[in-house]
C-alpha cells in the first residue's frame, strides 16, 4: 500500500529590499528530499468555468508508512510523477497510541491549472 514516492521541495530564505526574509524559490536556494514509502491517493477535483477560463483543482490524499513522519511542512512543495504541487493546509502527524511516538503523517496536496 505504501509504495509511491515524492521529492519535498523547501524554499530557501532571501532578504527582500525592505530588510525582511522572504521564501526563495530560486533552483539554487531550494533543498529537496526524496521521501519514500508513502500512498497518494486521489481526493478532490473541482472545475470552475467562466467566459475567459476554465479552473481546475486536484488534489490528492499522502500517508506515510507507519512507523515513519517524514519532513514536510505546509510550505513546502512536492514533485510528484512530474507535477509541482502545493501543501493544502497542515501536515498532521499521528501518534502511537501505545508509545505516543510517531506512527505516521497526512496531508492533503493540490494542482491549480487555468
Amino acid at each position: 500500500m505504501f509504495f509511491d514516492d515524492f521529492v519535498r521541495v523547501r524554499a530557501g530564505v532571501k532578504t527582500d529590499r525592505g530588510g525582511n526574509q522572504v521564501p526563495d524559490w530560486s533552483a539554487g536556494a531550494v533543498s529537496r528530499l526524496t521521501v519514500t514509502d508513502v500512498n497518494v491517493q486521489p481526493n478532490t477535483q473541482v472545475e470552475t468555468a467562466d467566459p475567459t477560463r476554465t479552473v481546475v483543482v486536484t488534489g490528492w490524499r499522502v500517508q506515510s508508512a507507519p512507523g515513519t513522519a517524514p519532513d514536510v511542512r505546509a510550505v513546502d512543495r512536492i514533485e510528484w510523477r512530474g507535477l509541482l504541487l502545493e501543501v493544502e493546509g497542515e501536515v498532521a502527524e499521528w501518534s502511537d497510541p501505545t508509545d505516543g511516538s510517531p506512527h505516521h503523517i497526512e496531508f492533503t496536496m493540490q494542482r491549480a491549472t487555468g
